[in-house]
């Protein structure tokens, strides 16, 4: 393992310029406690206005906040003329009149998903039984679709694997598709019949009760799939050319432009294999236009952008993301871009201009630009400035103008109009202007978060770190102690995540807030760190985590511990580590298998078996248990706890909401029945009722709990009781 270090050095320059733990110099006022948890003084920090988008060429929509509500503002980029918008309506979109009609029918209360119809006069939904239906608003007629539907048959409702982990929890389980023209409906058909039932158990009440869910494990079978065409006004249905029974995916389906094409996503079981089928919704036959193979797994097309001909997307099978056109005939695959791009998302597709304009994180792995990339010759021009995270990102209608939220982690965010052309030319210039783009005229600032007071006061600024392991280059961000004493020794609080793709570490600014100055006034050094899989090196990092989840993100977090032993001033038998879901997976392992650099942690909700996640997210990592028996087995921390003391120099917290119905309450039954049968001590905290995280009221608890446990082992001392709300 090759390692090279850039960490230390850096800190020991940090001190020698004179700019100990990146706090504000000079004679400067202190927050106290309450002002830290509760509200900051007044000019510390502004609030920004939203953009709400562009009226015309040169005219922006804003919104600021005023108590409850908001405040519209109109900006022309010209002129610089700034007035309140008079008479502004409580509804920006307001609901058509169709659907407030059928909204308020008593029929509204039992139905999911009601869904307008593109011709605005009839609503699609799924009924109590799991029958698609349709609401005519002509003749206040309700026509059922379907008429198989049951507790395991589901037409247009999605199967719970699906709805976590294909078409996302924004879809409220919908899976059903107005075609253009409003005359048709694409729906996916469930069948859960041979999905093992895993029961929830909820306490409440004389006797509790039992929400029986259709959880396939990794390993179990799968929801078998029909989708079929409905014709809204005769019922009659058509199927579409698939084998129902094979072990497959269907991803989230798109109507063509004018309605003759259904394009459906497809993979099998092994997710290895992505192939885009159209449909024709007249007799269900089908075609390929695009067809991507992986040696280890390949990820749903989540953005694509359609013209006339085709469509554009983002795929990673070069090893780094890049933009593709593929032809709606399947003849014309054109790779579009180049680079080592990560986190691309479109900003707009101008084919009149010949352009995509997009952000990605390319010239830095912690930091998103914003690009234009020529269609004909391919060059990419980079239209963002400075060493920034550029995000919310919107180009006026002639694209001469976009708009900006900008900030790293030492400045604040700035809300910035920006002229397109002068951004190209200062991108193009060979020779570096004598004054920065970014103060320059091209660079309008509506609005800047720092306040007129913020220099007055003692705050904690994080910095930006990084180390190479391997050839791989993973950052982290750091809030050191304010006034930090290099002859003193501070504890560390380490957060991750872990994973493949879910970095937490980018160079953009974390505010002020309790989260940022807490720890660093009470003597405490905060870290967050990725590993090389986490999403800052590509496919080529990910890929490490192939059939084996949990093993390549240890060695890359041990490595960042034993970069911070080197600094004299870390106490290196009081490191903490946190992180829930997937990040409470880690912090077990962590303090297991890494408890020789990790003493301490709160798990929150993780899994501690791979094997009783879903298939879908945890196969498309691992394989099945029955394919990678050793690779799942690394995964069981409850074969791990042999490592753990439970004691003073090595402890850990564990909680979970015990109605989760993602990360089951049955990973942390499972690991505590294994640590007791150990002799193992550790904490346990179960929040009735919560799901996949905590709210409310368990949440306040849940912070209070946290602060308590840190205090306790990484300070030695009594919480203060501000902190106990």
């Amino acid at each position: 393992m090759r390692i090279r270090r850039f960490l230390f050095s850096a800190v020991l320059f940090c001190f020698a310029a004179g700019i100990t733990a990146f706090a504000q110099e000079g004679a400067q006022k202190a927050l106290s406690q309450k002002e830290i948890v509760g509200k900051l003084p007044d000019g510390i920090i502004n609030q920004l206005p939203m953009v709400a988008g562009w009226k015309d060429n040169e005219v922006l929509k804003l919104a600021q906040r005023e108590g409850r509500g908001f405040k519209m503002f109109e900006y022309n980029v010209k002129t610089g003329a700034k007035t309140a918008v008079e008479n502004t309506p409580k509804e920006i979109a307001p609901t058509p009149e169709a659907m407030k009609k059928f909204m308020a029918l008593p029929l509204a209360k039992e139905v999911k998903n009601p869904t307008l119809s593109p011709s605005g006069d009839k609503v699609a939904f799924t009924d109590a039984s799991n029958n698609l239906c349709v609401w005519d608003a002509a003749t206040g007629e309700v026509k059922k679709l379907t008429s198989d539907g049951t507790n395991v048959i589901m037409n247009g409702y999605a199967s719970w694997v699906y709805y976590e982990e294909i078409l996302g929890r924004p879809s409220k389980y919908k899976a059903f598709w107005w075609s253009p023209c409003g005359k048709k409906i694409a729906y996916y058909k469930f069948d859960d019949s041979q999905i093992p039932m895993f029961p929830i158990y909820d306490s409440r009440g004389q006797h509790g009760f039992i929400t029986e869910t259709r959880y396939p494990k990794a390993g179990d079978r799968n929801p078998e799939v029909k989708i079929a065409f409905v014709d809204v006004e005769n019922g009659a249905t058509v199927w579409a050319d698939f084998d129902h029974t094979a072990d497959q995916y269907f991803g989230i389906p798109f109507w063509n432009a004018d309605g003759s094409r259904f394009i459906i996503p497809w993979m099998p079981r092994e997710q290895n294999n992505l192939v885009l089928y159209t449909v024709n919704p007249a007799d269900g036959s089908k075609d390929f236009i695009y067809n991507e193979e992986q040696k280890t797994w390949i990820d749903w097309m989540e953005d694509m952008q359609f013209v006339e001909d085709g469509f554009f997307m983002v795929r990673d099978f070069d090893m780094w993301e890049q933009i593709y056109f593929q032809s709606f005939d399947g003849k014309r695959l054109e790779k579009i871009t180049d680079g080592k791009n990560w986190g691309v998302k479109f900003v707009k597709v101008d084919m009149k201009g010949g352009a995509i304009y997009f952000t990605a994180r390319r010239e830095v792995s912690t930091r998103n630009d914003f690009y234009k990339v020529d269609l004909k010759t391919r060059k990419i021009t980079r239209l963002s400035f400075g060493e920034y995270n550029f995000v919310n990102v919107s180009l006026s209608p002639d694209n001469k103008y976009y708009t900006a939220l900008y900030s790293n982690s030492t400045t604040p965010t700035r809300l910035a109009v920006v002229d397109v052309k002068k951004a190209q030319k200062a991108s193009e210039a060979k020779v570096a202007p004598k004054v920065a783009f970014e103060k320059s005229s091209g660079v309008k600032i509506l609005a800047d978060q720092k306040g007129e007071k913020f220099d007055e006061y003692k705050l904690a600024i994080p910095q930006m770190l990084s180390i190479t392991v391997d050839g791989y280059v993973l950052p982290a961000q750091v809030i050191w102690p304010l006034d930090l004493d290099s002859t003193k020794k501070y504890p560390v609080l380490v957060s991750m995540y872990g994973g493949p793709n879910a970095g937490t570490v980018m160079d953009t600014w974390k505010g002020i807030s309790e989260k940022t100055q807490w720890w660093a006034n009470e003597g405490v050094i905060q870290i967050a760190i990725d590993h090389r899989a986490s999403g800052h090196c590509g496919k080529e990092g990910l890929n490490f985590l192939h059939r084996n989840l949990l093993n390549i993100e240890l060695v890359d977090y041990i490595e960042w511990m034993k970069e911070l032993h080197k600094l004299p001033f870390v106490n290196r038998e009081k490191v903490g580590i946190t992180g829930f879901s997937y990040g409470g997976s880690m912090t077990m392992l962590a303090c297991t298998a890494g408890n020789d650099y990790f003493k301490y942690g709160i798990a929150g909700g993780g899994v501690y078996d791979w094997g009783l996640y879903d298939t879908h997210y945890t196969e498309r990592y691992m394989d099945r248990p029955q394919d990678n028996p050793d690779g799942y087995a690394n995964t069981r921390m409850m074969l791990k706890v042999n490592r753990y003391k439970g004691d003073s120099t090595n402890y850990v917290k564990i909680t979970h909401g015990s109605s989760d119905d993602n990360v089951h309450m049955q990973n942390t039954m499972q690991l505590i029945n294994a640590l007791q049968d150990a002799g193992k001590q550790f904490d346990l905290m179960i929040y009735p009722g919560e799901f996949h995280g905590y709210r409310g009221k368990k949440s306040a608890h849940s912070t209070t709990g946290d602060y308590i446990f840190w205090y306790r082992h990484l300070l030695e001392k009594d919480v203060p009781k501000v902190l106990v709300r």
